[in-house]
């Protein structure tokens, strides 16, 4: 029976499970260790760092060489990694807030040291040099360290919707998350290489054993069209337009209409990429590219720009329903002032933001023609930057409009749309008709070399003479509008302001708006293309007094930063 059983046994080992066996024993035969690849830096247009990689290091206890005292071991390193705060205004505060940080933290490390099943038992991750230095001070015998990576963001908070961050996916591997780092991670991050190693049973490498190598390859750097002046115009002028005027919350984004190219873009409120960890999710959803709004009279530029283009109407058509509100259905269409002029042209009805007149242009296309315009002019569609999170509202299905419908979205209500496709729609007028896709990166840096990312050039979606022709009803509107009080002296500027109640549970909240303005200068060939947006201005709920101001007092310094002269 004892043979019989033994036979079995061997049976059970050697055949059963000798394939299992057999790999087991080849992997502790082996010492292989992942070579980490640097991560690409990303870079603004003059080259200065947005986002680098910085040399860090993992501290790690291992044994049988580590045989300090968990107790005072994790103490003095608890000692080394939690910062005291300096110079605060409430110390016994501060002191408890630090004991109690102390605490937690020696208690963290002195958990891990004492689990005696561990033979290699990571302690602290992205240690910077000096930290290294303190820790190593401290000649305990066991604690080494393993060379990794850590992501710095040389200007904090600034342009932090544009980059988004980096942290840990789920098998614990840095990762790219929102905006560029997001979109670009697999480029960025490169590939990691490996080293194998034969050891014997002692685990000593064996000097002519089996050994692999594969070599790391950096990610690429990032070259974007990012313009830090620019960026620090916009988000200075940003937080003080807040402040101002009670707004909740704001973006703002400066374009080069010829090419596309995403020169600044700013959000508040914000994040530090550096410490993500520190905040909800909310703050990294960029409201640029992926909140949804009702744009209100920014768009009444696209929907007569369409008339003009289709050829129902002109500059100099009349308005024949002009002369009082305009019962569509059940509804009644007003001006936003409760003034009507009834003998109006269609250059009127832009300069008085006439939502009569609009409604007036929407009947004219029709809702087929209408649809087939904002689809062109890039609603209803993602525009393609090169940010991670884009998303788009939906047009209402084509054929599905009503009266209301059509009239409604004439003068920029009843339809969502993003604070980018709005860049981009207006960026066709600012072209001469020409679609041009928004774009950050411009260049990406190659281990052999650069590549240029061409402009990503569209179709025509209206004609050069229609393009020529709202551009002039635009300039005529900053003239003559309603915050022509505000304007720089001696610039002409093409833009409308907008001024959307927010739809709140089926119906507009009459006290609650989002102030927005756009536009572009010089006129002709333009060198820059801005929007900006405040939602809920307590100070006034009208554009013109808030939007609108913001907008040329930026625009006063850019002129200045690209030497544009006065007209």
């Amino acid at each position: 029976m004892v043979i019989v059983a033994l036979f079995v046994r061997l049976f059970y080992w050697q055949v059963v499970r000798g394939k299992e066996l057999s790999e087991q024993g080849y992997i502790q035969q082996q010492s292989a260790r992942r070579v980490l690849a640097q991560r690409g830096d990303i870079l603004a247009s003059d080259g200065t760092w947005l986002a680098a990689s910085l040399d860090a290091w993992l501290l790690y206890a291992q044994r049988p060489k580590f045989s300090g005292d968990p107790s005072d071991t994790s103490h003095n390193l608890a000692e080394i990694f939690v910062e005291k705060i300096e110079n605060s205004d409430n110390s016994k505060e501060a002191e408890k807030t630090y004991k109690d940080a102390f605490k937690k933290e020696q208690e963290r490390i002195e958990k891990l040291l004492n689990k005696k099943e561990l033979v290699w038992i990571p302690l602290k991750n992205r240690l910077n040099r000096q930290t290294k230095k303190a820790v190593e001070e401290l000649g305990i015998d066991g604690l080494y360290f393993e060379l990794e990576e850590d992501r710095a963001y040389p200007e904090a908070s600034s342009a932090a919707h544009l980059l988004g961050f980096v942290g840990k996916d789920n098998e614990g591997k840095d990762k790219g998350y929102f905006g560029l780092e997001g979109y670009y991670d697999d480029y960025l991050a490169g590939k990691d290489g490996f080293k194998i190693a034969e050891k014997n049973a002692l685990g000593i490498p064996i000097i002519f054993g089996v050994n692999k190598e594969g070599v790391a390859m950096r990610g690429v750097d990032l070259i974007t069209h990012i313009d830090k002046g620019v960026q620090l115009i916009v988000e200075k002028h940003l937080a003080r337009g807040l402040e101002k005027y009670g707004a909740i919350s704001g973006s703002i984004t400066v374009s080069r209409p010829v090419d596309g190219a995403i020169l600044a873009m700013a959000s508040l409120p914000s994040f530090d990429p550096d410490k993500y960890f520190d905040y909800g999710d909310e703050f990294f959803r960029n409201p640029v590219i992926s909140d949804a709004f009702e744009p209100g009279s920014i768009f009444k530029p696209i929907v007569m720009a369409a008339g003009i283009d289709s050829g129902v109407v002109n500059s100099d058509t009349l308005c024949d329903i002009c002369s009082g509100p305009l019962q569509v259905d059940k509804y009644f269409i007003k001006t936003w002032n409760n003034k009507y002029n009834p003998k109006s042209t269609m250059r009127d009805v832009i300069i008085h933001s006439d939502n009569v007149g609009m409604a007036f242009v929407g009947k004219k296309l029709g809702s087929d023609k209408m649809y087939d315009y904002l689809e062109s002019f890039g609603f209803g569609r993602l525009t393609g930057i090169d940010l991670q999170g884009e998303v788009t509202p939906s047009l209402r299905k084509k054929g599905s409009w009503n009266i209301v419908d059509l009239a409604t979205t004439s003068f920029g209500q009843g339809i969502a749309v993003t604070p980018i496709q709005m860049i981009k729609a207006i960026g066709v007028i600012a072209n001469g008709g020409l679609e041009v896709a928004p774009q950050l990166v411009d260049k990406v840096k190659l281990a052999n070399g650069t590549e240029d990312l061409p402009p990503n050039v569209g179709k025509q979606v209206i004609s050069s003479k229609a393009a020529r022709e709202i551009t002039e009803m635009m300039i005529a509107a900053v003239n003559e509008g309603e915050a022509k009080w505000a304007l720089p002296k001696g610039h002409l500027i093409a833009g409308k302001t907008g001024t959307a109640q927010i739809p709140v549970s089926g119906h507009y909240d009459a006290e609650k708006t989002i102030a927005s303005f756009v536009g572009f200068a010089p006129p002709y060939n333009p060198k820059f293309l801005m929007l900006v947006t405040l939602r809920e201005p307590t100070s006034s709920p009208w554009a013109s007094e808030t939007a609108a101001p913001l907008w040329f007092d930026i625009a006063r310094e850019l002129f200045k930063y690209f030497n544009i002269r006065p007209e």
